[in-house]
């Protein structure tokens, strides 16, 4: 059973940066599809970055540019590091794994974190 803990939210100022954290246990964790997820308040939760098992990476247009999504698998952490945030950057971080190809819906993700907030203002 995957297990997935994430860290490194927080509250920053607009054009500030934060990185965020997440430690995967329980599974073969390079073979996976990784992938960090945001919901805001009122609204659906939304794909942000996503890496594959080739490395092969993906992002949200939004974040496209100031975002960078990376993995360390000898450490079996997957990384987020966001650089000038914004206002609409703030919501619940999730991170999610597949045992497949990746994938922007959320509902193809069976393994999830608690969550980390980042609160942007």
């Amino acid at each position: 059973h995957v297990q997935l803990v994430e860290s490194g939210g927080g509250s920053v100022q607009t054009g500030g940066s934060l990185t965020l954290s997440c430690v995967a246990s329980g599974g073969t964790y390079s073979a996976y599809c990784m992938g960090w997820f945001r919901q805001a308040p009122g609204k659906e939760r939304e794909g942000v970055a996503d890496i594959d098992s080739d490395g092969s990476t993906f992002y949200a247009d939004s974040v496209k540019g100031r975002f960078t999504i990376s993995k360390d698998n000898a450490k079996n952490t997957l990384y987020l590091q966001m650089n000038s945030l914004k206002s609409e950057d703030t919501g619940m971080y999730y991170c999610a794994a597949r045992a497949q190809r990746c994938q922007q819906d959320p509902d193809e993700y069976n393994h999830w974190g608690q969550g980390t907030q980042v609160t942007v203002s």
